[in-house]
């Protein structure tokens, strides 16, 4: 497939992707469903199957009323298991029959239609498509439009470099500022991924949240280029950027999602790294925010987050988050209990889906901190620290910064790093599986972690 030849630099060379139109000219020829209707009054017919149903039948017998009719269909009770029913379908000049199963739905596989008529229709075109194109199927993926004007080449040319991974280089985001570029009348695959005037963009890595999708009308796989068949689930939708792709494209995008603010519908409870590519920042705005007013009021504040605010002002707090993002007042004259910031914050960690100290790094940083020899166990954590997602870490570096100072003021606040360790070692980390047990057998370990993080924050990060 030709290359498309889409620079940011100049808007006006940009060639819209052509989509291919094979499989959708192999949909529109696939056989049509042809009912053919029982003669008979059948008893005990299910309520939810109409005409087609012709009682208890043998295959033999449903092959005689299908012979030579491409797309014929007829259903069926089963002569050996009585109260289990069968599609029987002409395709290919054979009679195929599938079992079939209704729950509200009909299906005989995953999908599940409304009508018998659209589940057959459904299955029409997938035969045909998959029995007059296979090979072509099983190549779709090797040479994906994506590679020439998605996300891939875009963000090549809009970032300058991404986060480093090493330990000898810095974690901290890549930003680039780019000039104007004037974008318009382009796919929404580059919509998503061109990035506008001034914007400074924060390259995290970040998989895309596909989910099963019915598409209304024609669609093309935003990764290949080719149609989407079928006339539901017809391929993937990632909920956060909406990518369109076909469910076995999904395996080879890779992981550069950009999340569309429209689609985020909330602050909390939202995946950190989600949030921060939504909103184009460094980290979760509700971190910088809540530090922000914390530090410039509250650090001598006895009892420092281990002092609890009133619960209903802490919702209050995220529903103004929710509402209106980095925009919500937290001012002292709408909330002048310093407890009740530190409180909205506490809750923000603890509402993650994924905790800042993921669950895949969890065993990893209580294994590091068991480590008895103090230069061993530090080093480990650093190791450990490594793995963390890239937003994950900077959130993480940021709020140890924050932490330290808040330990600068022990004489004040009376909180040390150990205390500040028992409040945020459950906040920031839980294991994987949902076990007490397991929570109170780690919580010295967890307290430990992050007393380790503040009193080191300047060598490990």
């Amino acid at each position: 497939m030709k290359a498309f030849g889409w620079r940011v630099a100049d808007a006006e060379e940009y060639q819209p992707p052509i989509w291919k139109s094979y499989l959708y000219q192999l949909q529109q020829e696939a056989p049509r469903p042809k009912r053919i209707i029982c003669p008979r009054e059948v008893e005990n017919r299910p309520k939810y199957y109409g005409r087609e149903f012709h009682g208890i039948i043998s295959r033999e017998q449903a092959d005689e009323i299908l012979a030579g009719v491409e797309g014929a269909y007829i259903l069926r009770e089963s002569q050996r298991q009585p109260g289990c029913y069968t599609l029987a379908l002409r395709f290919g000049n054979q009679t195929l029959n599938y079992r079939l199963f209704y729950d509200g739905k009909h299906f005989v596989g995953e999908k599940r239609f409304e009508s018998i008529h659209d589940l057959v229709t459904d299955g029409l075109i997938t035969l045909y498509i998959e029995t007059k194109a296979s090979e072509y199927i099983s190549k779709m993926t090797t040479n994906p439009i994506y590679e020439h004007i998605g996300y891939a080449t875009l963000l090549r040319e809009k970032v300058s470099r991404r986060l480093s991974r090493t330990k000898n280089e810095s974690r901290k985001a890549s930003v680039t500022s780019e000039e104007n570029t004037p974008v318009e009348k382009i796919t929404s695959l580059v919509r998503r991924a061109a990035l506008t005037q001034n914007d400074n963009h924060f390259n995290y890595e970040k998989a895309h949240n596909f989910k099963v999708h019915t598409f209304r009308g024609p669609h093309w796989c935003e990764y290949c280029a080719n149609f989407m068949w079928g006339l539901i689930a017809q391929g993937v939708r990632c909920s956060d950027c909406g990518l369109n792709v076909h469910k076995q494209c999904s395996k080879y995008v890779p992981n550069d999602c950009q999340p569309d603010l429209k689609r985020i519908k909330r602050v909390y409870c939202c995946d950190l790294t989600t949030l921060v590519k939504a909103h184009n920042t460094q980290r979760p705005m509700v971190v910088d925010s809540c530090i922000r007013e914390i530090e410039a009021r509250g650090l001598k504040s006895e009892g420092l987050y281990r002092v609890s605010g009133f619960t209903e002002h802490i919702e209050d707090v995220k529903m103004a988050f929710d509402r209106d993002g980095d925009k919500a007042d937290i001012s002292a004259s709408i909330y002048p209990d310093i407890n009740i910031i530190t409180g909205a914050l506490k809750l923000y960690f603890r509402d993650l889906p994924i905790p800042v100290i993921t669950y895949d790094t969890y065993s990893k940083f209580i294994e590091a901190a068991k480590i008895s020899n103090p230069d061993e166990r530090l080093e480990a954590i650093h190791e450990v620290l490594m793995l963390l997602p890239a937003a994950h870490y900077e959130t993480l570096r940021y709020l140890m910064i924050h932490l330290k100072k808040v330990t600068l003021h022990e004489k004040e606040n009376f909180m040390n790093a150990e205390n500040l360790g028992i409040v945020f070692g459950p906040t920031l980390m839980r294991p994987p599986e949902d076990s007490t047990l397991a929570t109170l057998n780690d919580m010295r370990y967890q307290k430990l972690i992050v007393q380790i993080l503040i009193e080191n924050e300047d060598v490990l990060f």
